[in-house]
């Protein structure tokens, strides 16, 4: 029997994170929604419904290393946030790079004709977070 996956990956920003979601096999990550944050209690529970309804066991944040792999402050704010969701909700954390997803994700959004880099910064924050749930379900398949 194939083990479920069951995880939510997060695009965490200073006004929003982005959601994605997996199917259970692990196959394929594909957006959820985007979370405008008002305040870090209000971002637990609409987190929390969404790991209730979906029998979440991890969350998957994308880490914004600098370009040369460091650490700089939005790293340590996107951990120390992270870290909080984590234990406030009660779910294990892992993280992964995510240096360019969201040059990737608008670049991918950009097939959308009615699509608008200025309008649409929830469309480009959730598909950031399937980018990088993708990628951590990718590593997890490859063993590596």
């Amino acid at each position: 029997m194939v083990e479920r996956v069951s995880a939510l990956g997060l695009d965490v920003g200073q006004r929003r994170v982005g959601v994605a979601g997996c199917d259970g096999t692990g196959l394929i990550a594909s957006e959820l929604t985007t979370i405008r944050r008002t305040s870090f209690t209000r971002d637990v529970e609409q987190l929390q419904q969404l790991i209730d309804a979906r029998g979440v066991r991890l969350l998957v944040v994308g880490m914004p290393y600098t370009l040369d792999g460091n650490s700089g402050v939005q790293a340590r704010a996107v951990s120390d946030y992270a870290e909080r969701l984590g234990a406030a909700l009660q779910v294990p954390v892992e993280f992964v790079d995510e240096r360019l997803t969201s040059v990737e994700a608008e670049a991918q959004l950009r097939s959308n004709r009615r699509f608008s880099p200025r309008r649409d910064k929830a469309a480009i924050d959730a598909r950031a977070a399937a980018i990088i749930l993708q990628q951590w379900l990718d590593r997890r398949r490859s063993g590596s």
